[in-house]
């Protein structure tokens, strides 16, 4: 099998543009019928309920799949299940393109779901895996799956808008499972290869700290993925209520705000992986969580324009904390296990944390804004900066590791 000396530069890049591009596609395609089901309304005559309800099973496979699909890249292949990914979520979309009615849009809405949820527990790890600088790796992949989340709604509108809902599916679904192609000649040529070794291997850390570790990343883990999903979600409703003298109530307005903050934020990750690279991981880890702090303090007292600049300052922290995470999640964890872990993380991210979503309209109807989100977010930073502390000081591991050889 090949060692990691055989995972040169040249492979390594390969690596990171088609784990980029699948991050992309992870994002975007599940993203693809929150604006489609707008045209469908009038082309079904159905409520928006009715049709947002269909998009529910896929919504929940997303998180619920990350688990089996990283099992199954750690017993079988990792590479195989990233083809599986890129043909399966092609496939499904040009079938949900096709649908002829509500169930059937449902099934292929699910089968989205499903194999976009390979990405994550199977694609972060077999990227770090073939990278020599894991942050910097990271950070450009992170700039790629925002940049999904961002143009999700430009791609999908646009297509509807000019050939038809069903193009909106189709068109992107061709090119998806044409890139799945073109993945499988580069394995095919030699461009990519599956072996057992790392690019840059990593001492075995001590199981104690293994242990704390993992305990103290499944805090962090669910708390930056309960405040990445309630901003995702709740951003745009806090912009029409604190933006309406410089916004007013313009959707166009409101939703370009949105995706201004996202942009900037994608492009602040590969901050983020540079410091992880340089930098201590566990001091950038809490460092970013610490921060985000004081900016939901700020937030929460700030009305009209000066909020924008702070929400994009939000959302950067805790995307820009991912690098390290995902670093110091792979340090601890042994090769044949990666794929396993990082289905739990993903689970825990996409799928547990997405239940305080509910607190969404909660908070609303019980005190008639989404103020109150901003303390839940700055108490989910801090304890998410405790337990980031609390993590095992990899210096020392590391020190003790070279003096008794192990």
């Amino acid at each position: 099998m090949p060692t990691s000396a055989q995972i040169d530069a040249p492979k390594a890049t390969v690596a990171l543009g088609f784990a980029s591009v699948a991050h992309t596609y992870s994002h975007m395609f599940v993203l693809f019928f929150a604006t489609v089901v707008l045209v469908l309304e009038r082309v079904w005559q159905m409520s928006y309920a009715e049709l947002f309800a269909l998009s529910i099973p896929g919504a929940v496979m997303y998180g619920l799949a990350a688990l089996p699909a990283g099992w199954l890249a750690d017993r079988w292949s990792a590479a195989g299940m990233i083809a599986v990914f890129f043909f399966g979520t092609g496939l499904a979309s040009i079938l949900t393109g096709l649908a002829t009615g509500p169930w059937q849009l449902a099934a292929g809405l699910t089968a989205i779901g499903t194999f976009s949820a390979i990405y994550h527990p199977v694609g972060v790890p077999w990227l770090i895996k073939h990278s020599r600088s894991h942050g910097r790796a990271l950070g450009i992949n992170g700039i790629f799956g925002s940049a999904g989340t961002a143009i999700a709604a430009l791609v999908a509108g646009g297509l509807a808008d000019v050939w038809g809902w069903r193009v909106a599916f189709i068109a992107p679904g061709v090119i998806c499972l044409a890139t799945g192609v073109a993945f499988v000649l580069a394995m095919r040529l030699g461009f990519i290869i599956e072996g057992e070794g790392e690019a840059a291997p990593a001492p075995a850390p001590f199981a104690a700290d293994r242990r704390r570790a993992f305990t103290m990343l499944a805090i962090t883990v669910v708390c930056s993925g309960l405040i990445y999903q309630i901003t995702a979600y709740a951003l745009p409703k806090v912009f029409e209520e604190r933006l309406f003298d410089f916004a007013g109530q313009s959707m166009l307005g409101i939703g370009g705000f949105v995706s201004i903050c996202y942009l900037f934020s994608s492009l602040t990750q590969i901050i983020g992986g540079e410091l992880a690279d340089r930098l201590p991981r566990k001091l950038v880890y809490a460092a970013f969580q610490f921060l985000q702090v004081p900016i939901y303090g700020l937030a929460f007292a700030t009305f009209g324009p000066l909020l924008i600049p702070l929400a994009a300052l939000m959302i950067s922290l805790n995307l820009m904390a991912q690098p390290a995470e995902n670093s110091l999640l792979a340090r601890y964890t042994p090769l044949g296990w990666r794929g396993k872990v990082f289905g739990v993380k993903f689970l825990l991210t996409l799928g547990v944390s997405s239940l305080g979503l509910a607190l969404v309209p909660l908070i609303h109807a019980a005190t008639g804004s989404l103020d109150g989100l901003f303390i839940l977010l700055g108490l989910s930073a801090f304890i998410s900066f405790t337990a980031a502390a609390a993590l095992p000081s990899e210096r020392a591991v590391l020190q003790v590791e070279a003096e008794t050889g192990q």
